[in-house]
């Protein structure tokens, strides 16, 4: 490939809307082009990279005996009304009606077209088990897409489904899964990819895990314990209180408080911390506007992910009305007279705590003197609160929990029957006896993964495109190409690397060395051949690695050799 025909723009200045540095080189380097909030298009580097990433996925699919096929990207709603996610999943899917007047959805997962593609092949118990994968364009409506390729709402995925009889057989193929996404991530050059707990969500299913690159670009929040193995996303992982109670109960008092409504303030006026106060947490469920309140400790946050589970279904925080009951700034668990379609609930943080602050439902008015166990005998309690840095580990007992930021690359769950059932799929088993089979789903964003690696292996200057994935392997820089010495052995050079099937881009534009140089360094190729007027009359090229830990100059008589030598070390 000679680098003068290669289409897309390379840049000198970093763009002003880019707020991650993958994001911005990609774009500097000619990598995509922005379409659309969350859409972009690739431009040939970025598709070298994905095509070589999605054949060591492939072969790591293949290899635990996986069968590639492919779904289509338009389904049916009555697919999707099957599994009861056409209304329940919420706005990120693309609902559309076609022009025979069918309702449609642009594909943003595939379980449903997995479970319609097997069932009917699938009805005995001697077809079990096995796994289809596949790579294919999804949209997701993303409410909020950010950071180039990191989060869009239109992506290549590969997404595979298991499918097996027992729950055991569902565990063994879950860890081979699991292994096989570790030898990707470490074959795409980004082996620090750590396996975190996390909540399965819509996909649903019991366990699941996410492979996180920790960085402090990521969006996703990692809960890690420094003294043990236990990592978990944020959504997922417990909080553990160590409050412990009063010896003894005050007696519960009403105080008058003129013009206090935050719990800080209201900790500050009675001389206490936040940590002994019950704070009211409220919102809205989705479906119906009803009300949800949520009691937790003063001084935590509520993980609405935890509630949302708890729950079934979507929320959004409250518009407080004059109808609703509930009195804004002074809402506690004592005399709250709320319509009958609201929920009440309490975080496990009150759980047997006595002598706190709480709102007394009248207007300047807060009680002292709280007891859970005496004064709200009915309250069962959840795990509804976000753990915190230095909190307590679920594991291994201590305050050791470290809060890191990470990129999610990829995912994988047992998801159970969730889908065959509601699906009626079925098989016979040996005693002819009709069952339900269970599943596991294993995803990897393609785009995002290469965003990754970009984050991951970069300089000031542009991508470092580890050697297993980068768009091409050798980059001649061809400096004053109009020198017809130059010229002739550059052109050897690369004719010949070319014959013997070498990736190599050519770069013999009639442009300054620092412009050569520069965009060189965008496309991030991991060995750089430089033939320049001062090597030619030295009788020798350079060599230089990409991440700078190779530089040397060999003779030209030697050169070809020697890059072959030197593109085997890196």
């Amino acid at each position: 490939m000679r680098l003068e025909k290669l289409i897309g723009e390379r840049f000198k200045e970093k763009p002003a809307d880019c707020v991650i540095d993958s994001h911005a080189l990609m774009v500097k380097g000619g990598y995509i082009k922005y379409m659309s909030n969350g859409i972009y298009s690739s431009y040939m580097p970025l598709k070298r990279i994905t095509r070589k990433i999605e054949q060591i996925i492939r072969e790591e699919m293949d290899n635990i005996d996986g069968q590639e096929v492919q779904f289509p990207v338009v389904m049916p709603a009555a697919l999707w009304d099957e599994s009861g996610r056409y209304e329940g999943i919420g706005d990120e899917l693309l609902r559309f009606t076609d022009r025979n007047n069918t309702k449609m959805v642009l594909g943003m997962t595939h379980e449903e077209a997995a479970v319609h593609m097997v069932r009917e092949y699938a009805q005995s118990y001697n077809k079990y088990p096995f796994m289809i994968y596949q790579f294919q364009t999804k949209f997701r409506d993303e409410a909020r897409p950010r950071a180039g390729l990191i989060r869009v709402r239109e992506f290549t995925m590969k997404d595979a489904y298991s499918f097996h009889t027992n729950q055991e057989d569902l565990e063994q193929y879950y860890d081979r899964c699991f292994k096989a996404y570790k030898r990707i991530f470490e074959r795409t050059g980004i082996p620090e990819v750590v396996s975190v707990a996390s909540d399965s969500g819509m996909m649903g299913g019991s366990i699941s895990h996410e492979f996180m690159l920790l960085t402090s670009a990521g969006e996703d929040s990692i809960a890690i314990c420094q003294e043990c193995d236990f990592r978990a996303n944020m959504e997922a992982a417990e909080f553990i209180s160590n409050i412990k109670n009063n010896s003894e109960s005050s007696l519960l008092e009403k105080i008058f408080t003129p013009n206090i409504h935050t719990i800080e303030d209201i900790c500050e006026f009675l001389g206490d911390k936040t940590c002994n106060s019950c704070k009211a947490v409220v919102y809205q469920k989705n479906s119906d506007d009803s009300y949800v309140v949520v009691f937790i400790r003063g001084d935590l946050d509520i993980n609405e992910t935890k509630l949302v589970n708890f729950l079934g279904e979507q929320i959004h925080p409250a518009v407080i009305t004059d109808e609703s009951g509930l009195n804004a700034g002074y809402i506690g668990p004592i005399g709250l007279h709320i319509n009958n379609k609201a929920i009440v609930l309490y975080d496990k943080s009150l759980e047997n705590r006595n002598n706190l602050s709480c709102g007394a439902n009248e207007e300047e008015y807060h009680y002292k003197g709280l007891d859970m166990s005496r004064d709200v005998p009915h309250a069962q309690f959840h795990d509804f609160a976000k753990i915190q840095e230095g909190g307590i580990c679920p594991h291994c007992q201590k305050k050791a929990i470290h809060i890191s930021r990470g990129i999610e690359v990829g995912n994988i769950f047992q998801l159970g029957d969730k889908y065959t059932k509601s699906m009626n799929m079925k098989y016979a088993d040996k005693n002819g006896e009709q069952q339900t089979p269970i599943m596991g789903c294993y995803g990897i964003g393609i785009g995002r993964l290469a965003a990754s690696v970009c984050e991951a292996h970069h300089d000031e200057y542009g991508p470092i495109w580890p050697k297993a994935i980068a768009p091409w392997h050798i980059h001649i820089c061809a400096v004053r190409a109009d020198d017809e010495e130059i010229k002739l052995f550059a052109d050897k050079l690369y004719n010949k690397l070319q014959e013997e099937n070498i990736e190599v881009i050519y770069d013999d534009r009639h442009v300054s060395a620092g412009v050569m140089f520069a965009d060189a360094d965008l496309l991030g190729v991991p060995l750089r051949v430089i033939v320049s007027p001062r090597n030619m009359k030295q009788g020798i090229v350079e060599l230089v690695s990409r991440d700078k830990t190779l530089n040397k100059q060999v003779k030209l008589d030697e050169a070809f050799d020697s890059i072959i030598k030197s593109l085997d070390q890196i």
